[in-house]
């Protein structure tokens, strides 16, 4: 009686801890039809109008004002100091740890002297790679999905005398090139997630910019792409950027390549990205076009604008001047919100502490859905 007895109050304590114990599919407390999609523009650093604005000189004056404009714009980037503000990004994905991210103006600013053994020392900034070690260093396992390889822009002749680059002629003493990057992570954690299928490509429609004395240049807009299965559903993930809202007809053509080739795929699809249209239609129709086959995952918050675009370049803004929704996550097909939020709307750091205080120029959008 005594072994039957031990034997019958084993089997209870092993059945309790069972019942007790969370399913797999819900192991990060989420139910197994649900999955989590972000948005985040990292913002390049700087704004590249200065180097823009330069077409509007007289040719006499335009190659001395492009010097100083690459020298602006490689200065405000070195400023916003991006290591700084990918801690604080980590911290915002660890908060929500999303199942995939699209990420935008994953920059990458390779600076380099240009004569062997020079004493020259310009600060390089890889984007993904400071994120990608930023978040491992927080215990999460992200991987690197698919990439938009966008603008490649130089080398620019560069002038940072504290690095000592300080002489243009007869040669610079110093180059720097601007890479642009569009990026899909997805979260290895996340139990019954497996993708496949990376794509990426450029759009046909581009805006292009003179150079003092050389080819015009674009920013390169494009797209990338994975197809996920999860659980036995099939969702198809786009990532894009397109072009701002000053060139209304560019952008307004490359949302309809979108729609037309990359927003499609097997099962749901899901649209990640900063498409630069205000969802109030005050700036171009883009919006307007995405909607008319999408559902916006923001629409579960009603009136609330939230507002992801806005703050100045230098982040140094003492109060929000976010002021457009522009970031979204877009749905289709069988899924529907369940809550979307958005991220990275607060200082990181006191102003009084230091500069810069926004992780990003940009807020984060973040969708919970769930999958029929």
């Amino acid at each position: 009686m005594r072994a039957h007895s031990t034997f019958r109050a084993l089997l209870i304590a092993v059945l309790g801890i069972a019942l007790l114990a969370p399913a797999p599919a819900e192991a990060h407390g989420k139910p197994s039809r649900d999955l989590t999609f972000m948005s985040y523009n990292l913002y390049l650093g700087s704004s590249l109008d200065p180097a823009l604005d330069v077409a509007e000189l007289p040719p006499a004056q335009q190659p001395a004002a492009f010097v100083a404009a690459v020298a602006q714009i490689y200065g405000t980037a070195v400023f916003t100091d991006f290591p700084t503000r990918a801690e604080a990004i980590a911290d915002i994905i660890a908060a929500d740890e999303p199942d995939v991210i699209g990420l935008q103006e994953v920059t990458n600013w390779i600076a380099r002297p240009t004569a062997p053994g020079s004493a020259a020392n310009p600060r390089s900034y890889d984007f993904l790679e400071i994120l990608m070690a930023e978040l491992a260093a927080r215990g999460l396992d992200y991987e690197v999905a698919g990439v938009s390889q966008n603008a490649d822009i130089g080398p620019a002749p560069l002038v940072a005398p504290g690095s000592g680059c300080v002489a243009v002629v007869p040669a610079p003493d110093c180059v720097v090139t601007l890479q642009d990057r569009d990026v899909i992570l997805v979260n290895d954690d996340t139990p019954g997630l497996h993708w496949r299928n990376a794509r990426s490509g450029t759009y046909a429609a581009q805006q292009s910019f003179p150079l003092p004395g050389g080819a015009p240049v674009s920013f390169g807009r494009g797209w990338v792409t994975i197809d996920v299965k999860y659980r036995g559903r099939y969702v198809h993930v786009a990532n894009t950027h397109l072009e701002v809202s000053g060139f209304a007809a560019i952008q307004e053509a490359q949302a309809r390549e979108f729609l037309a080739g990359p927003a499609k795929g097997p099962g749901a699809d899901i649209a990640l990205g900063d498409f630069n249209s205000a969802a109030d239609g005050s700036t171009t129709d883009s919006y307007e076009l995405l909607t008319a086959r999408f559902r916006d995952a923001w629409a579960v918050n009603g009136s609330d604008p939230g507002y992801t675009s806005g703050q100045n370049q230098t982040l140094t803004n003492p109060v929000s001047l976010l002021d457009q929704r522009i970031d979204y996550v877009l749905l289709r097909g069988p899924v529907r919100t369940v809550e979307a939020h958005v991220v990275g709307d607060q200082p990181f750091r006191p102003l009084t502490q230091a500069w810069p205080i926004w992780p990003s120029d940009h807020a984060g959008v973040v969708a919970t859905l769930r999958f029929r």
